[in-house]
Parts: structure tokens; sequence; C-alpha cells
């Protein structure tokens, strides 16, 4: 019995055995399974245009089809997956290197993926200007794993990101340290696991990093404020412990910091108020406590602060109402005492402020519904109390993003439309002049009963008292009368 061939293999072997024989730089021509003619890319390197066919060959199904449409795929028959460039513009014939290449189902006319889809290093060690190596929803069957020796020989490699790879595996290679021209290392919504390694804190030209979404543990490494390059730091849904790095409060240049849904503990470092370029920080669903340091004060530029989900248990601090570029301030159930500071109401750019489930306690500040941005505002199961007054057009605009529920201590004001009561779904506040009223606020004698039988109570005994005196001092009168007759 003879021995089979795959035509990928055939092809490869072809071309390759073609480009040494010829050894020219001229556009061949080549005859593979002795029926199909493929032009070879006479401007490209033959050994980096075997070694893109091998990386491909190792990733996509059908990849044999794959080389006939695109036997020159940094020129004539170019796939959306790849970019090409020169390095030496003098050169004749110019020679191009492929500096990109992207696998993913966002990709146009894109092969699929095989199930036994792997990174073949020697194949990528062939690639030697690539800058971008991009590869999603790619390794979803067998699993795969990093290897050390992947990323220790990449000269120019910029970018990398593995993402959407549920089978992607194993732990993160120290060695990816050695990848020093790194821009941007984006290894989110995989399976990775184990450690952070300190390592990570050579890529001193490092502008992204994005580990969110695997099943990481350990703490979050001193060293990655060493970063000073870094704009974006994403570790959210993993399972980190430990504290907030003080060395993050090093950053220069960062924009967004996101460590939600871990087991970060402690109080937050003093030093994230050095962070004036910071944009957005979420700290949400760990197990922070507070107080929130004043020197927070100083992230003038923040516009989204996202703390639920931890037990802060403290006030809420008066300086956050001068953080006056404040879009969105979230802080769901934290444990939060005292006021809502008055303030908040100087946050002309608040779009959103969620103070629910906590223990706040105090009134609601009228003003608050005088912001211009907001269009949702919950202090919903809280201890507040007192006469809440919005103008009609605030609740209308609002409308069910207005949540002021769970607060027993909580009426509505009669200078507010009845038809708002649905909405806001507390009751008219009680006093001498709605009494008399009928239907005033949309709530009957028999509501008030279930929803305030202290204040229903309290007005029966003060109306009873106020007969009583008003009966005294109708005879007090007639007996001044009558004197006044018989002198």
């Amino acid at each position: 019995m003879g021995h089979y061939y795959s035509p990928f293999l055939l092809l490869q072997l072809h071309i390759l055995l073609t480009l040494l024989l010829l050894g020219s730089t001229a556009p061949q021509e080549i005859t593979v399974n002795n029926s199909t003619t493929i032009d070879v890319e006479a401007c490209m390197e033959q050994e980096e245009l075997l070694g893109l066919f091998e990386v491909m060959g190792a990733l996509l199904e059908d990849t044999y089809n794959w080389a006939q449409m695109h036997p020159h795929p940094c020129t004539d028959t170019p796939w959306p997956g790849i970019q090409c460039g020169v390095v030496d513009q003098f050169q004749d014939p110019l020679i191009f290197h492929v500096t990109k290449l992207h696998i993913g189902p966002d990709v146009l006319a894109s092969p699929v993926c095989k199930t036994t889809a792997n990174l073949s290093q020697p194949s990528l060690l062939k690639l030697p200007f690539l800058k971008s190596l991009s590869i999603f929803n790619c390794f979803v069957s067998t699993e795969v794993s990093l290897s050390p020796s992947l990323f220790n020989s990449f000269s120019s490699l910029e970018q990398i990101v593995f993402k959407s790879n549920p089978n992607l595996g194993g732990l993160i290679p120290h060695t990816i340290a050695d990848v020093t021209t790194l821009r941007v290392l984006c290894l989110s919504q995989n399976s990775l696991q184990g450690e952070i390694p300190n390592e990570i804190g050579k890529l001193w030209q490092l502008e992204q990093l994005d580990f969110s979404y695997n099943h990481l543990t350990g703490s979050v490494p001193q060293e990655i404020g060493q970063l000073s390059s870094l704009t974006i730091l994403d570790l959210s849904f993993n399972n980190f412990q430990g504290q907030v790095p003080n060395s993050l409060g090093q950053f220069t240049s960062i924009q967004k910091i996101d460590l939600s849904f871990n087991s970060i503990g402690g109080e937050i470092p003093k030093k994230m108020g050095n962070l004036r370029n910071l944009i957005l920080l979420d700290l949400s669903h760990n197990y922070l406590q507070g107080p929130l340091p004043e020197t927070l004060l100083g992230l003038k530029g923040l516009q989204y602060l996202i703390l639920d989900n931890n037990p802060i248990n403290s006030e809420l601090p008066n300086f956050l109402g001068a953080l006056c570029n404040l879009v969105v301030m979230s802080f769901s159930n934290c444990g939060l005492l005292g006021e809502i500071p008055t303030s908040f109401a100087d946050l002309g750019h608040l779009s959103a402020l969620s103070l629910d489930r906590n223990r706040l306690s105090g009134s609601v500040p009228t003003k608050l519904g005088a912001l211009p941005h907001l269009g949702q505002l919950n202090l919903s199961q809280n201890q507040l109390s007192g006469e809440v007054f919005f103008t009609d057009d605030v609740v209308e605009r609002l409308g069910k993003r207005l949540d002021v529920r769970g607060n027993s201590g909580l009426c509505r004001s009669h200078e507010m439309h009845k038809k708002f009561y649905q909405i806001l779904n507390i009751p008219d506040c009680l006093d001498s002049s709605s009494s008399h009223e009928s239907g005033g606020g949309g709530v009957d004698d028999d509501q008030y009963e279930k929803l305030k039988p202290n204040l229903v109570s309290g007005r029966e005994s003060s109306n009873s008292a106020f007969a009583h005196q008003t009966q005294s001092n109708k005879f007090v009168f007639i007996l001044f009368l009558f004197c006044l007759y018989v002198l």
C-alpha cells in the first residue's frame, strides 16, 4: 500500500522545491497534484511564505483551498486577516513581509478553525516581521496552552490578542516578558489559570493589559506598577485575592482600571489619588473596606466610579461632590451609613447615581432633581425619611429609573402630580391641609392606615387635642360676654 500525503503537505513541498530549484525572484507557476497550477509569490521570501502557510494549516480547515485562492497574500490575492509591509523601500524588487495576522469569525470569508487547532511555534518564528497576532474563538475543542518557548524569539511583536478561546488554558508563561516590544497584551475570555508572573513588569512599553474573564489566582503583583506607559488595566472576572497594590498609584497615563468581580480586600490605597488621568475605576464585587481615602479628591478626570457590592460600611464622603466630571457613580450594596451628601447636587455631568441597598438615613436632597443630565437615580432599600420632591418634568423623564422604594419613612410631596404615585410607589405626606383633600395623592384612608400607621395615629391624636382646645376657648368667650352684659 502506498503512502498517503495530505494535499496541504504536497502544496508545501512543491512550493519549497520549486523555489529552491529556480532560485529566482521572478513570478513562477507550479503544479500541485498534477492538476492545479498556483503562482508562487515572488515578492515574498520563500521561508516566510512557507511559514505563513504552515501557520494557517495548523489553525484552519480547508487550508489547501485557501492557499489556492490566496497564493499572493500580500499583493494580488490579499486576504482580510493578513496585512503586509515593506521594510526596505529601496529594495528592487520590493520584498513584502507579513506584519499582521488575525484569525477569527469576524474576518470576511474566513475558513473555520480546526477542532485540533494549535499554535505552531516553529512556523510562527518564520514570520520575523510580525507585529500583531490575534486569534479569536479558535481554540474551542482541543485543549491548548501557551508554550514558554513561544514568546522568547519574537523581536518585533507589538500586539498579542488571544480572546474568547474557551480551551486555551494553562499558565501565563513568564517568558512573555521577553517580548519587550509589546504594546498590547490581551488574553481575555479564555481559561488561563495560575498567577500573573512577576516578570510582567519588564514590559515597559505596554499600553494595554487585559487578562479579564479567566481563572487567574493569587495577588495582583506589585510589579504591574512598573508599567509606566499603561493606559488600560483590566483584570476583572478572575479569582484574585490580596489587596489593591500600592504601586498602581505610580501610573502616570492610566485611564481605565477594572479589578471587578474578584476577591480583593483591604482598603483602597491612598496613592490611587495620584491618577489624574483616570477615567474609569471599577472595583465592584470585591471585599474592599472603608472609609474611602480623601486623596481620591485628586481624581479630577474621573468619569466612572463603580464600587458596588463591597463591605465599605462607612459614610459617603462630601469630597465626592468635587469630582465634577463624574458621569456614573455607583455604590449599591456597600453598607453605607449616614446621609446623602448635599454636595452631590454639584455633579453637573452626572447621569446615573446608584446608592441602593445600603443603610443611608436622612432626607433626599431636593437639588438632586435639578441635575441637568440625570437619567437614573436609585435610592431604594435604605432608611431614608421625610418628604420627596422632584419636579414633574424630572419624574416623567426618569420614569422607572427613579427608584426610592423600600424607604419606609419617605413620603411624596403634594406639589407633585398624583399621576406619579405609581412611579414613586410611596404615599403622600400627611398634613392638616391634605386631610381634607379628596384623592389628592391617589391613596385613600385605608391605604394610609396600612402604609403609615404611626403618622395616621399621630394625626388622630392631634385632631382630638385641637377639638378639646376649641371647646374650652368657646366657653371662656361666652363667660366674658355675660360679665360685660351684667356690668
